[in-house]
């Protein structure tokens, strides 16, 4: 195994599972583990198995690219949504859905739930354009054609932009739509 494993390099430990290498001094690796936290980790431990190297930095890391790199490891190692602020307006709101038909019953769904529906969706399609972007067996032209597809579905969401209390945390097109 290199010696020394860089932050940010993915690893399988027989005990703990995966794994992404937080910290690496002279002696330990402290590795985050999703179901196991953070462990301190011999660089001497030959059981250690490397999933994915992460380049050697040519300088340090700065505090902004470590928290980056964070984000980047929980959304690629939970399934943990962030937390996203519902519009004060809606909260405690209801949806209700109206048939055309007046013998039918209409549906009442918290906005809250909603919400938490719309929020996991967007996740989701963030995790597949993740996914798409480290396929190695596609070309270049196959993930833009397939990122055009996300940018679209994005496009079709922006109608419930109005529920997000920070403009930001809502859905962006192409423009086009």
């Amino acid at each position: 195994m290199p010696h020394p494993l860089s932050i940010g390099t993915r690893v399988r430990h027989p005990q703990y599972g995966a794994g992404i290498i937080l910290d690496n001094s002279k002696s330990f690796y402290n590795i985050a583990f999703p179901n196991f936290g953070e462990k301190a980790i011999g660089r001497d431990y030959e059981e250690l198995e490397i999933i994915e190297l992460a380049p050697l930095p040519e300088d340090r890391l700065s505090v902004g690219d470590v928290e980056k790199m964070l984000v980047q490891i929980l959304r690629r190692w939970t399934d943990a949504s962030e937390i996203v602020p519902l519009g004060k307006k809606w909260q405690g709101g209801t949806m209700l859905l109206q048939p055309a038909n007046p013998d039918l019953k209409p549906k009442e769904i918290p906005i809250e739930v909603f919400f938490h529906k719309i929020v996991m969706l967007r996740d989701r399609i963030r995790v597949m354009e993740q996914q798409i972007n480290k396929q190695k067996d596609l070309s270049d032209e196959e993930k833009v054609n397939l990122q055009q597809y996300i940018t679209r579905m994005y496009g079709s969401l922006t109608t419930f932009n109005v529920l997000f209390a920070d403009p930001d945390d809502g859905f962006k097109g192409d423009g086009k739509e």
